[in-house]
């Protein structure tokens, strides 16, 4: 980003917080950003950020499996803090520090690829070794983890920070996708996808794809064709919960820009019983719903695509009150399902996601998939030189990059406490943000923790769209990335 386009989005946000009376610094501070000097000072600071001290003296071997946000980021807070680290980084992709909660603005084409595609070695922290591989097997009673390559690595501390795969195989008609990554080889996507209408903004190169598609389906309605929007929420945890209503927020953005709403139906469908976990974020949404003329449908989950009809075919289920049990006292709960059919002309895949069969299925993992660690210190459930981040982390409702800017200052104290012989203390609270995306312009800051109330960091009504949480959103939470958490400072 040039440095005037950041001076004029901080400018604008000074001059939005200053009708709440607060200054910059002051919101900044609020939202615990006060480590972020490129933030707080203008792009001319983006250098000045004060380096922690080196704290402590502990030794041994770390080992971090994944090189994206979440790895970098810690192994960066634990080059900045002990006095002589030892730190190995496992991590097969090039690109994975890419910038990912931008794809939602690369798929409605307000960032193109190159705003958010960075290379993971500028920013692999001085002294740390980068090894280009994959772990394959994990052999914690023995500290040991099996490579890709035949390479053995030992540890005396692992974090597991390897994040999420991608599951269209599990889709009828996309099983030939298979397993995907948000960031990587995306060739079979996009030749399943094809020039079908069928998007996912879930990897970054069909993010690009679908901005392409949007248009399509966008000119259909202005020609005066009567179109329809399908969009999908699947029945697992997903990275940024809020991703798949964002696409449906700028999709009927971009459609009331080229003033051809009226032409077009949009649907939402979600597994879920709800439209958001925290009651309150979920009335705003319906509300907004409403106003914009956006339909729902919840406990519908999609198990298959029929490209050549153009359908979607989801699962409905319901419960229904069954027998009576004399034991206790209570009616049965039967769950029902139907199939039900939805046309589409522009279809949004959010594909059903899990932790990498070779670590969900190993020791370390969990019968969920997942890594299950103590949702509050990150620490391995049964291995206590073991701890987990980040999308990969058996913790709920916390699988968004401002999850693991609370996570990995956490992770990393407890970490070197055990170096040190010490119990872990310092605790994850749950904290959560999703700057959603309701309009080109507009975003609402969903900030909660594991209360499932708001918990805004703002003296501001959390539940209204805002344009200053836009001015976030697109100027200012990727730079605070780049030179505030990959730095370990922010």
């Amino acid at each position: 980003m040039a440095k005037n386009e950041l001076d004029e989005a901080l400018d604008l946000i000074d001059a939005e917080l200053k009708k709440a009376g607060i200054s910059r610094r002051e919101a900044f501070k609020l939202a615990g950003l006060g480590t972020a000097a490129y933030l707080m000072g203008g792009s001319q600071n983006a250098e000045a950020a004060t380096e922690a001290k080196a704290s402590s003296n502990a030794k041994g071997k770390i080992l971090i499996i994944g090189g994206g946000l979440a790895g970098i980021s810690t192994a960066a807070r634990l080059v900045n803090t002990l006095s002589n680290p030892d730190i190995t980084i496992v991590e097969p992709n090039p690109k994975s520090v890419t910038y990912q909660p931008g794809n939602t603005l690369v798929a409605a084409g307000i960032y193109d690829k190159a705003h958010i595609d960075y290379d993971t070695k500028d920013f692999v922290p001085k002294g740390v070794t980068l090894l280009k591989d994959k772990a394959v097997e994990f052999n914690p009673e023995s500290n040991k983890v099996v490579l890709e390559s035949g390479k053995t690595l030992d540890y005396d501390y692992l974090v597991v920070a390897a994040g999420l795969v991608l599951n269209f195989g599990a889709i009828k008609g996309l099983e030939e996708i298979g397993n995907a990554y948000t960031v990587g080889d995306s060739s079979k996507i996009l030749k399943i996808f094809g020039d079908s209408g069928v998007t996912s903004v879930y990897n970054v190169d069909s993010a690009v794809a679908m901005w392409d598609q949007m248009q399509k389906f966008i000119k259909k309605a202005k020609d005066g064709q009567k179109v329809k929007g399908v969009f999908t929420d699947p029945n697992t945890a997903i990275k940024c919960g809020g991703a798949p209503k964002k696409v449906m927020y700028l999709t009927n953005s971009r459609l009331n820009e080229a003033k051809a709403r009226a032409n077009a139906e949009l649907t939402f469908y979600a597994d879920s019983g709800k439209l958001f976990g925290v009651k309150e974020y979920a009335d705003a949404i319906e509300k907004q719903f409403v106003a914009r003329d956006m339909k729902w449908n919840l406990g519908h989950n999609l198990t298959a695509v029929d490209f050549e009809k153009k359908i979607a075919i989801f699962d409905k289920h319901w419960e229904e009150q069954g027998e009576f049990d004399k034991d206790l006292n209570e009616y049965a709960k039967v769950t029902k399902h139907l199939d039900v059919e939805a046309p589409f002309d522009f279809l949004h895949v959010t594909p059903p996601q899990k932790a990498p069969d070779e670590i969900g299925k190993s020791p370390i993992g969990s019968a969920k998939g997942w890594v299950p660690v103590d949702k509050e210190t990150l620490q391995h459930v049964k291995y206590k030189n073991i701890f987990a981040i980040g999308d990969i982390a058996a913790v709920p409702m916390a699988k968004t990059g401002g999850s693991v800017r609370k996570q990995y200052k956490v992770l990393v104290e407890n970490l070197i406490s055990v170096m040190e012989g010490k119990e872990p203390t310092a605790k994850y609270a749950g904290y959560t943000v999703c700057p959603l995306i309701t309009d080109i312009g507009k975003v609402m800051l969903a900030e909660f923790d594991w209360s499932a109330k708001p918990t805004p960091s703002f003296p501001l009504d959390p539940t209204q769209e805002r344009y200053i949480w836009w001015l976030m959103k697109v100027y200012l939470l990727k730079p605070m990335t780049q030179y505030g958490m990959l730095s370990g400072k922010a």
